[in-house]
C-alpha cells in the first residue's frame, strides 16, 4: 500500500508530492495506477526560487545552464540575438536552449520501459523538483502532474545514460512529450506526443529558464529501477525462506542452528532477522528434528510391497535397516537415545550449508537490500538537478552563492547500492539451486526418490531436468552480476570523465529480479514434491505399524538375522519397539506456515505421480510465484 504520502480519493489512491516525504511505497503505488497532487504550499515556494532566476537573467548574471551552453559548451555565452539573425516568431535564445536540450538528448534506442517504470521515473522526477531549488516554474510541474494523472505515459527506450549527468537521455523522453514531441503510450496505444496530449485533452507547453536542464538532469530512471527492483526483492528473500523452510520440512531437517541465542553471537541484522522468520515459519513442525530411526527410506514400489489394497495404494515401498549389535560398539550413548535402525536420514548433527547457513546467507542479502532501500530513502527527496538554486541562502552577498554548480545528479549513492544487490541476487539463487539439486539426488536427499519419482518401471525422469532449467539460470544471473559502477565511460567531450553507469546496473537489477523469481518457483516445485514424499514416506510407516503385525513390520527392515538365530528375538523386540514408537506418534506433517503454501502451491501445481510435459508445470509455478510476490 502507499506511503504516509498517499491519501484515498475517489477513483483510487493518491500521493501528495512536496519534495520532502515521498516514500518507496508511494513510488510503487503511482506506477501501479495511483494519482499526483502536488502540495499548494511547496509550489509556491518551487514558483519563489523560479521568480529568483528570471531576476537574475533580468539582472543578465552569467549562470550555467541558463545564460550558458551545457556540458562542453558551459563556456559559450548566449547572446542577446541569433548571429544569424531572428525571424519573426523565433523563440528567445533562452527558450531555444532549453528546448534544444530536450530534443537533442532524447536519442535512447532498445525497448521501451514497462509502464510501471516510466510512470515511476515521472513521480520521482516530479517530487525532485518539488523541493523548489531547480528553477521550474510551478505551472510546468502541474502540467507533468496532469500527463501523469491522465494516463500519457512517454516511450522511453532502455538504453541510453551513462547515470551522470544523471539520466540525460531517458530522462528527455520523458520530457519530450511535455513539448508535444517524441512518443507516448495512451491507453494501450504508441503514439506522436502531440497526439498523446491531445486525445488526454492537454496541451504541449513551452520552457522557461533552465527548466529543459531541470527536466532531464537528474537520477530518475536509475532510481525508478531501483525502487521497483527493491520491491520485488523484499518480497523474493520472504519467498527464499518459505522455500528454504518447505525444503528443511522435506529433509526432516534440523532447527537448533536457527536458535536465537545462537545468533545473538554474531547479531548482523539480516543474519538475525533470517533466524527468526525461519523459526516462525517452522513452527509446530513435526518433521524437522524428528529422530532419526523414525525416518524411513522410500524404496521402489512393487506388486508385493503392502499386505492390503488399502496400504498398497501407497506409491512408494519404505524400508530401514538394522544396525546389529556388534555394530553399535563406541556408539552406545547414541543407541541410548535412538533406535537401532537406519533408514533414510542419515546420522549426523548437522545439516548441509544450504540448510544450516540458510540465515548467514539469506542474512546477507537482507542486509544488501536494507542499503538499497536506506540509499533509495534518501534519493526519493533529494535534488539531484544542476546548478543548484538558494533563492533565500541567509547572508548571501552575491548570485554565485546562490546559484551553486555542483554534482548531485551523479549516481554513485544508487549505482553501488544496486552493485551490492546485483552481486547478492545470483548468490540468493545459487543457494536455492543447491537445496534444489540436494532433494533431487539420491546420494544426498536422505532416503527420498531418486529424482523424486516412484520410477517403479524405470521410464521417469520425474524432476530431473528441472534442476538443469535451475541451474542454467544460476549461471546466466553469475554472467550478468558483473558491476557496471566499476567500468566508467567518459563522455561529453571528457566535460563529463567519470560517470556512474547507474542506469545500466539498475536496468540489470530488475530484470534479474526475474530470474530470481523463476529459480525460486523452481525450488518451490521440487521442495512440494519431496515435502508429499518425506511426509507419506513417514506416515505410510506410522500407519503400518497401527495396522500390521509385528512379521510383517519386520518385513520392511533389512539386515534381519535369520530366523533362528540367537539374534533374531533381540531383533524383533527393537522392531517392535519401532513399530510402538510410529504406532502411538501423532500425524506427521509440516507446520502450518508451511503447510498453507504447500496447499496454496498444490492448487495451481499437482504432485508428480509419473512423468508428464512439465512445461505447463514450470510455467504456472513462476506464474504462482508473481502473484505471491504481487499478493504478499
Amino acid at each position: 500500500m502507499a506511503g504516509a504520502g498517499a491519501e484515498k480519493a475517489a477513483g483510487g489512491a493518491v500521493v501528495r508530492l512536496d519534495g520532502r516525504s515521498l516514500t518507496r511505497a508511494d513510488v510503487l503505488a503511482v506506477a501501479r495506477g495511483a494519482r499526483v497532487e502536488l502540495d499548494a504550499a511547496q509550489l509556491r515556494a518551487v514558483q519563489r526560487t523560479a521568480d529568483f532566476l528570471v531576476e537574475q537573467v533580468r539582472r543578465q548574471e552569467p549562470l550555467y545552464g541558463v545564460s550558458t551552453g551545457f556540458g562542453s559548451n558551459a563556456d559559450r555565452l548566449l547572446g542577446a540575438h541569433r548571429l544569424r539573425g531572428d525571424a519573426e516568431g523565433d523563440p528567445s535564445l533562452n527558450e531555444e536552449l532549453q528546448e534544444n536540450l530536450i530534443t537533442s538528448h532524447a536519442v535512447c534506442v532498445g525497448e521501451p520501459f514497462p509502464e510501471e517504470v516510466v510512470r515511476a521515473m515521472l513521480v520521482i522526477r516530479i517530487n525532485t523538483l518539488m523541493k523548489g531549488h531547480s528553477g521550474v516554474r510551478a505551472s510546468t510541474l502541474e502540467a507533468y502532474a496532469a500527463m501523469l494523472n491522465a494516463g500519457v505515459v512517454p516511450v522511453v527506450p532502455k538504453l541510453g545514460s551513462v547515470g551522470a549527468s544523471g539520466d540525460l537521455a531517458p530522462l528527455s523522453h520523458l520530457a519530450i512529450v511535455l513539448l508535444g514531441k517524441g512518443e507516448a503510450f495512451y491507453r494501450g496505444e504508441r503514439l506522436p506526443g502531440g497526439e498523446a496530449l491531445a486525445r488526454a485533452g492537454l496541451a504541449p507547453i513551452r520552457l522557461s529558464y533552465k527548466e529543459g536542464l531541470a527536466l532531464n538532469n537528474g537520477t530518475a530512471q536509475m532510481l525508478a529501477t531501483a525502487v521497483l527492483a527493491a520491491g520485488r526483492l523484499s518480497k523474493l528473500i520472504e519467498l527464499a525462506e518459505h522455500c528454504a523452510a518447505m525444503s528443511l520440512e522435506a529433509f526432516a531437517g534440523r532447527l537448533r542452528a536457527f536458535d536465537e541465542h545462537v545468533h545473538a553471537l554474531r547479531p548482523h541484522p539480516g543474519q538475525v532477522a533470517s533466524a527468526a522468520r525461519l523459526r516462525e515459519l517452522l513452527a509446530g513442525s513435526t518433521l524437522a528434528d524428528i529422530p532419526y530411526h523414525l525416518v524411513p527410506r522410500a524404496k521402489p514400489w512393487l506388486p508385493g510391497s503392502w499386505p492390503n489394497a488399502a496400504l498398497a495404494a501407497f506409491r512408494f515401498d519404505i524400508g530401514w535397516d538394522w544396525v546389529p549389535a556388534d555394530q553399535r560398539h563406541g556408539r552406545e550413548r547414541f543407541y541410548e537415545r535412538f533406535r537401532p535402525f537406519r533408514g533414510g536420514k542419515k546420522h549426523q548433527p548437522q545439516d548441509s550449508y544450504s540448510l544450516r547457513c540458510v540465515p548467514q546467507v539469506h542474512g546477507a542479502v537482507r542486509d544488501a537490500i536494507a542499503q538499497l532501500e536506506r540509499v533509495i530513502d534518501i534519493e526519493l527527496n533529494a535534488v539531484t538537478d544542476n546548478p543548484l538554486l538558494f533563492p533565500d541562502l541567509p547572508g548571501a552577498r552575491h548570485v554565485e552563492e546562490q546559484v551553486v554548480s555542483a554534482g548531485h545528479f551523479h549516481g554513485m549513492p544508487i549505482a553501488l547500492a544496486m552493485s551490492y544487490v546485483k552481486a547478492a541476487i545470483p548468490v540468493l539463487a545459487a543457494i536455492s539451486e543447491r537445496r534444489l539439486a540436494k532433494l533431487v539426488d539420491p546420494a544426498t536427499n536422505d532416503g527420498l526418490p531418486a529424482f523424486l519419482v516412484g520410477n517403479e518401471d524405470g521410464t521417469d525422469s520425474g524432476c530431473m531436468i528441472v534442476q538443469y532449467t535451475a541451474a542454467a539460470i544460476v549461471n546466466d544471473l553469475a554472467s550478468r552480476a558483473h558491476p557496471a559502477t566499476v567500468f566508467s565511460v567518459p563522455t561529453s567531450a571528457n566535460a563529463e570523465d567519470h560517470v556512474s553507469m547507474g542506469a545500466n546496473e539498475g536496468r540489470h537489477v530488475l530484470d534479474m529480479t526475474q530470474d530470481l523469481a523463476r529459480v525460486l518457483a523452481l525450488e518451490l516445485m521440487t521442495a512440494a514434491q519431496a515435502l508429499d514424499f518425506r511426509r507419506d514416506t513417514i506416515n505410510a510407516a506410522r500407519r503400518l505399524a497401527r495396522e500390521a503385525d509385528l512379521g510383517t513390520f519386520a518385513a520392511k527392515i533389512g539386515n534381519a538375522p535369520p530366523d533362528p538365530h540367537p539374534l533374531r528375538p533381540r531383533f524383533l523386540a527393537e522392531c517392535d519397539a519401532l513399530r510402538a514408537e510410529l504406532a502411538s506418534a501423532p500425524e506427521f506433517g509440516p507446520g502450518p506456515a508451511i503447510a498453507a503454501l504447500h496447499a496454496a502451491f498444490r492448487r495451481r501445481v499437482a504432485f508428480i505421480d509419473r512423468d508428464r510435459a512439465l512445461d505447463r508445470d514450470v510455467a504456472e509455478a513462476v506464474r504462482f510465484v508473481e502473484d505471491w510476490i504481487a499478493g504478499s
